[in-house]
């Protein structure tokens, strides 16, 4: 299971949900049928155990203003991302109780801009229906918008983590890290900020990284994420301001994920460190690089 401030679900922002849904379940994934939210997003999810890939589009722009949690608008940030470009709008870190949590981040640095709760109604394998509970606390950030977060709690995770939706064809079982573009010029304020919450950074190639409860996350420059991932997207690259750019996501058999992607017919390709990865341009200019997850010892 995943703790408090582990990498939950990064919100990959896309035009065409239907369309990137449609690749996803070609690549493997089980995912859950278009579902809305009551500011105007919609969104389709690949559940895994005490985390998620979640892909969001709008489909009412005059909700975006809704549930306004103080001056933060959760639909209208997304909406706003996608008028620049598709990528990772804002960033889900879980949580196990959204109010300590919170005031764990506004301690460290964090601005709490308000709660949000909301549910949504689920049919069990066995025929079941209830209702999920959510909180979010959101956490934006001026000064890097795109590396907003917000803190997610779910108080009936039996709703969430059925074993049934978490099962996928290609073997995928969770998210084992995310990769930050950024230029070396913010790298010391970007460090000062994700330390507050994860604790000593530590060196890599082109950057730093911190270990989060749900697999590390990378800060590196473009020339570093280029090297190991290929040419990003020239609105990316152009801009080269702060965002999640690619996601690592565990799988358990070789055989199953190579078998998924010689079906999906997507522009795959190998990188240095010999991991799959996708074409940004296939997953909303994101990359999900998949990675073999640790064998228990």
């Amino acid at each position: 299971m995943n703790a408090s401030f582990g990498i939950d679900h990064p919100l990959v922002a896309t035009h065409d949900i239907e369309e990137l849904r449609n690749r996803l379940i070609s690549l493997g994934f089980n995912m859950t049928a278009i579902g809305k939210h009551p500011w105007g997003t919609s969104t389709s999810l690949a559940m895994f155990e005490g985390c998620l890939l979640e892909i969001m589009s709008i489909y009412d722009d005059t909700l975006i203003d809704e549930v306004p949690a103080g001056d933060f608008r959760f639909g209208r940030h997304v909406f706003e991302h996608l008028q620049e470009r598709e990528g990772v709008a804002l960033s889900a870190l879980h949580s196990t109780d959204s109010i300590a949590d919170a005031a764990t981040a506004q301690a460290a640095g964090f601005t709490v801009a308000g709660h949000l709760e909301f549910g949504r109604d689920v049919t069990l394998p066995d025929g079941r229906a209830d209702r999920t509970k959510t909180t979010l606390a959101l956490l934006p950030d001026p000064d890097f918008p795109r590396l907003s977060f917000f803190l997610c709690q779910q108080h009936k995770p039996e709703l969430i983590y059925v074993p049934d939706w978490l099962a996928h064809p290609n073997s995928v079982m969770g998210i084992g890290g995310v990769t930050v573009l950024a230029q070396e010029s913010v790298h010391s304020s970007l460090k000062t900020k994700l330390t507050g919450l994860y604790g000593a950074a530590t060196p890599c190639d082109g950057g730093f990284q911190v270990a989060t409860a749900n697999g590390p996350m990378f800060v590196k420059t473009l020339e570093a994420i280029q090297a190991e991932f290929g040419e990003l997207p020239q609105d990316i690259s152009d801009s080269n301001e702060p965002s999640i750019v690619a996601i690592d996501l565990t799988y358990k058999s070789s055989a199953d994920l190579e078998f998924w992607i010689t079906k999906c017919g997507l522009n795959m390709r190998t990188t240095p460190s010999q991991h799959y990865a996708t074409a940004p341009k296939e997953t909303a200019n994101v990359i999900l690089r998949f990675v073999a997850a640790r064998r228990a010892t």
